[in-house]
């Protein structure tokens, strides 16, 4: 026999309702931000590889191709081309853009090769050249090579990224990472004169040059050089986490 249903149920304490809490997504907001079509900005960024593509082939053209693609500058500057050109096809296509790390990285190898041309090769005595130039070659043409991969390149890289690109994309951690480049290119120069004892163009800096300045003294400038861009990478990160975040659609 059961028990009789009773006819008033007591009121059960109402259950406490609590706002759903919203867990940290792991999705990056370009995964759900849709990119846009910026064709000046692929213009822009094709022309400034173009540019960069000529300055490094004039330097081939004028001088030995395997003693131009030595220099830093030269490397750097196809590192641009090849970025730049890679920049320019996402923007026309409207991808997401390059990973901060790798555009900062080829912007800065470019600035500091156009840092240390101005600061401690424009004045040097012999004069400093990528190519000496045949008895044949326009001397004007070297000219305008050295001009642009001084000074137009890097002005022009820099301008790119101060205007056409988003803010805040490098990270502090990335400056120690982009010196990995320079050690190594440190110790392949090195190498380098070792390999070629008789050559007078054994190294391909003045201030690198071991046999004139020994060991002691070209490690000591390194290490000022090496400084130097690790305090140039920390003023680019400093700098892009600062400027102004709008949306440039050009």
């Amino acid at each position: 026999m059961t028990a009789p249903i009773p006819r008033d149920i007591p009121d059960l304490p109402a259950l406490p309702r609590t706002a759903p809490r919203l867990l940290p997504s792991a999705v990056p907001a370009r995964a759900v931000v849709p990119p846009v079509r910026r064709p000046l900005t692929a213009v822009y960024r094709l022309a400034l590889a173009v540019l960069a593509t000529a300055a490094v082939l004039i330097e081939i053209l004028l001088g030995s191709p395997t003693r131009v693609l030595s220099y830093f500058v030269i490397q750097s500057t196809a590192v641009l081309a090849l970025v730049t050109f890679a920049s320019a096809r996402r923007a026309w296509t409207a991808r997401h853009p390059l990973s901060g790390a790798v555009t900062g990285a080829a912007l800065l190898y470019v600035v500091v090769a156009a840092l240390v041309h101005h600061i401690a090769l424009a004045d040097a005595a012999p004069a400093y050249a990528v190519t000496a130039g045949a008895s044949g070659d326009p001397a004007w043409l070297g000219l305008v090579a050295g001009h642009l991969l001084h000074t137009v390149l890097p002005v022009a890289a820099l301008l790119d990224w101060l205007v056409l690109t988003p803010p805040a994309r490098m990270h502090l951690r990335q400056a120690t990472t982009w010196l990995l480049y320079p050690l190594a290119y440190l110790a392949f120069t090195l190498a380098r004169g070792e390999l070629l004892p008789g050559s007078a163009g054994r190294y391909l800096y003045p201030f690198l040059d071991v046999a004139r300045h020994g060991y002691r003294s070209v490690l000591a400038n390194a290490l000022l050089v090496g400084l130097a861009i690790y305090a140039v990478a920390v003023l680019l990160v400093a700098l892009d986490h600062t400027r102004p975040k709008t949306r440039f659609r050009l």
